[in-house]
C-alpha cells in the first residue's frame, strides 16, 4: 500500500482538528464502479511526527494514540487528529509529516504524508 498525499495547514495558536476515514476498495466490486470499505482499526495504534525536513532529527510536534492527540474509531476506520491551541502556539515552523498505523502484530503502515504548513498567529 502506498501512502496518500494530504497537505495540512495548521493555524498557530488555534485548536487543530482533522477527522479522516481510512477506506479501501471492496475487492468484490467492479473496478469501473468500486465501493469502499472502512479499515477496521480495532487493536491498532497510530503515530504522526512533524519535522522541519525529512532529515531533521527533532520533531516539531508528535501526535500518537498514547499522548491522546490521535484517536482511532475501531471498525469505522475513523482517525482523529487533535492538537490544543496551546500546543499549536509552540510549533516553530512549517515542515513535513507522515502518519503511520501499527497493527497489534507490529506491522507498520504509512498511510498519509505531506507538507505541514504553519499559518503564524497575529493575535496573541
Amino acid at each position: 500500500m502506498l501512502a496518500g498525499i494530504y497537505n495540512i495547514t495548521c493555524q498557530a495558536g488555534a485548536t487543530f482538528g482533522r477527522t479522516l476515514t481510512f477506506k479501501y476498495p471492496d475487492p468484490g466490486s467492479p473496478p469501473s464502479d468500486p465501493t469502499y470499505i472502512a479499515w477496521n482499526l480495532t487493536g491498532y495504534t497510530a503515530r504522526m511526527h512533524v519535522r522541519r525536513t525529512v532529515e531533521s532529527s527533532t520533531t516539531l510536534i508528535s501526535l500518537t494514540t498514547e499522548n491522546g492527540r490521535i484517536s482511532l474509531g475501531g471498525s469505522t476506520g475513523i482517525i482523529e487528529l487533535n492538537i490544543t491551541a496551546a500546543d499549536t502556539a509552540t510549533i516553530e515552523s512549517s515542515g513535513v509529516y507522515d502518519l503511520e498505523i501499527i497493527a497489534s502484530n507490529g506491522i507498520v503502515s504509512r498511510i498519509l504524508q505531506g507538507n505541514f504548513t504553519l499559518s503564524p498567529e497575529v493575535t496573541r
